[in-house]
């Protein structure tokens, strides 16, 4: 008995529907156009993630008892399965040109993004492609007549941006899910081709051919230059080497202490002398320099010049006010008289004076020297410190030789530290008339003192016709210590002095303070005026060394001295706002000592430190 299954219900659609596209074939699919150009489906993504039907019926009304409109007959298969995937006994194979464009297998996302692109943002329905399709599948004339009289071409396939790689760019990824963006490979530039591959002619290297002279011209020029830069270097290293003057002739020994015992230093027989003055020798120095072994003192073969505050020996309200203070051992008509020296002494001159002045009695000067008062009303004070000054104005001096002195300068603020020399007579008259040589002068400040301190130490000379016109400027210089100073360590510093020259260095002939040729008369280096006015006095003036050498006044015997002082009204500290006192106060001295909280805590209490240390004193004669 054979039974007929009944006629599908007609639906009725009321949207309107594309002309069907007639002659397609049973399996062909119809191409469609994309209106708008820049929607490509590689890259138009989703607007919403897809939902994968799981019916042939997603999403359409149809009759629940008739099949749909694309299927011509039924199969076994159940109804629940993907659109679009093979299965077997399904008459409508799967179409062999993807709809994306590109190359990959089909339920990709291309696929999706396409369909997405085509039918507004959502996956198509069996209602939608019965729309487009009427009642059956696409065929092959269908899609002919669609383009016209052929397949889409693969030149129409690569126009598309998204259908285009390169040749070694890896294939795009298979997204892991229907939710993955579809991968893209980075494009590759191509590899740029060699001109030396060129089928053009060679370039032609003309310089192979025949070599330029002037690049062997150039050659000769610059190893011609070369050479000459080697010799004249040679050259003048060589006549500088013999410009730098050399004292000529034999050197005798005059004195050599090396500090082992103090009965060789101080005494009757010693070899340096303790001047005793409370004057600040001309310079307004704030120390008293005494005999007591307190200030000077030989000890592990060193010899030391220690300054001390004058407030241990007396109270302080004594030094302030209402006290007067008697010096021991003044040594003021000592080393003024003529008797000081062995030069004085066989001197022509009378017995009673000499060119440094006279061998009686100066009351006005030994009151100054060797005794103070305090009165706080007048801004009077008794020296607040006490040191040493030790000269070999007994024992040796010298006239053109060579000195060395190795010494540690002290560290402490105001601390002047000096080696220097003054003359045994002075021929050409007192100071500066007879000149002064300072082989080593040095600040005690910290290097961050503005005004030079422990990282300089300078020599110079000091000379003219007058007080007010030394000319000490024209001839002095110093050496710098870039890292570290000079307060830490040993130092030799060194005098050499002929009638040619006079140079005053530090450890080594290089590191020159000064470095002077007497090749003309100090009058005319000096370049003093003819005519000066003290006050309301004029005075000519007139050349004080016209009948010296070249070398006047640093033609004469000149001695040795070593000496610590503290302070000073002469300038050798620069008015600042640094410094306690002004020079040209009154009460210079007082305001010294009352800003002793600031500057005493400088000064060291070790020996090392706070001393100037000497480990050897040389003096040469030239013979």
């Amino acid at each position: 008995m054979s039974t007929s299954r009944p006629s599908p219900l007609p639906i009725h659609d009321s949207r309107p529907q594309p002309k069907f596209i007639e002659n397609l074939a049973d399996g062909e699919i119809e191409q469609v156009a994309v209106a708008n150009p820049s929607r490509q489906p590689i890259s138009s993504a989703p607007e919403s993630p897809p939902v994968t039907p799981r019916s042939i019926t997603f999403s359409t009304t149809a009759n629940p008892f008739s099949p749909p409109a694309s299927v011509r007959s039924f199969t076994t298969d159940p109804p629940n399965m993907t659109p679009n995937s093979i299965h077997n006994g399904n008459q409508y194979n799967e179409p062999t040109s993807p709809r994306s464009g590109v190359t990959s297998l089909p339920g990709s996302v291309a696929d999706l993004s396409h369909m997405s692109s085509f039918y507004g943002g959502s996956r198509p329905t069996t209602a939608d492609t019965h729309r487009i399709y009427g009642a059956s599948r696409p065929t092959t004339a269908d899609t002919q007549r669609f383009y016209g009289s052929s397949r889409p071409t693969t030149a129409d396939t690569q126009s598309r941006p998204g259908s285009r790689r390169e040749a070694f760019t890896s294939p795009p990824p298979r997204p892991l899910t229907i939710y993955s963006t579809p991968g893209t490979a980075k494009p590759k530039r191509d590899r740029p081709k060699s001109t030396m591959l060129t089928d053009g002619p060679v370039l032609e290297k003309s310089w192979l051919e025949k070599r330029d002279p002037y690049a062997r011209i150039s050659y000769f020029v610059t190893y011609a230059v070369v050479f000459f830069g080697v010799v004249a270097s040679g050259i003048k290293c060589f006549f500088d080497y013999k410009h730098v003057p050399m004292i000529e002739g034999n050197l005798c020994p005059v004195l050599d202490e090396n500090f082992d015992s103090p009965d060789s230093v101080f005494g009757d027989n010693g070899k340096f002398f303790r001047e005793v003055d409370m004057s600040g020798f001309g310079n307004g120095e704030f120390q008293m320099t005494t005999s007591s072994e307190n200030n000077s003192f030989v000890a592990n073969g060193h010899l030391y010049i220690y300054p001390t505050l004058t407030s241990a020996s007396i109270p302080m309200d004594a030094i302030l006010d209402g006290h007067v203070f008697n010096i021991t051992d003044c040594s003021f008509n000592i080393t003024r008289g003529a008797s000081y020296t062995q030069s004085s002494r066989n001197s022509p001159l009378s017995f009673n004076t000499s060119a440094i002045g006279s061998d009686t009695f100066d009351a006005e000067g030994y009151y100054k020297a060797c005794s103070a008062y305090s009165n706080s009303t007048q801004g009077k004070i008794i020296n607040p410190v006490q040191s040493a000054r030790l000269s070999t104005r007994r024992s040796a001096s010298i006239k053109y030789g060579k000195v060395e002195v190795r010494a540690k300068i002290p560290t402490g603020d105001w601390l002047w530290p000096a080696i220097w020399m003054l003359p045994v007579d002075n021929t050409y008259g007192s100071w500066p008339l007879s000149g002064e040589i300072d082989i080593m002068e040095a600040r005690g400040n910290s290097p961050s003192y503005p005004k030079q301190g422990t990282n300089y130490v300078r020599g110079s000379l000091n000379w003219g016709p007058t007080t007010w016109l030394n000319a000490v400027s024209k001839t002095y210089g110093w050496w710098k210590r870039k890292r570290g100073s000079w307060d830490t360590d040993f130092h030799t510093y060194s005098l050499e002095w002929t009638e040619n020259f006079m140079r005053i260095y530090v450890d080594s002939r290089l590191y020159h303070l000064l470095d002077l040729r007497l090749n003309k008369p100090f009058w005319d280096r000096g370049d003093f005026p003819t005519i000066i006015q003290n006050g309301s006095e004029v005075i000519s003036l007139g050349n004080p060394w016209i009948n010296g050498t070249k070398a006047a006044p640093f033609d004469q015997r000149f001695y040795l001295i070593l000496s610590l002082g503290i302070g000073g009204t002469n300038g050798w500290f620069p008015d600042g706002s640094e410094k306690p006192w002004l020079d040209g106060s009154q009460t210079a001295m007082r305001d010294f000592l009352l800003a002793q909280d600031k500057w005493y805590p400088s000064w060291s209490e070790n020996p090392e430190d706070r001393a100037f240390v000497i480990d050897s004193v040389k003096m040469w004669q030239l013979c």
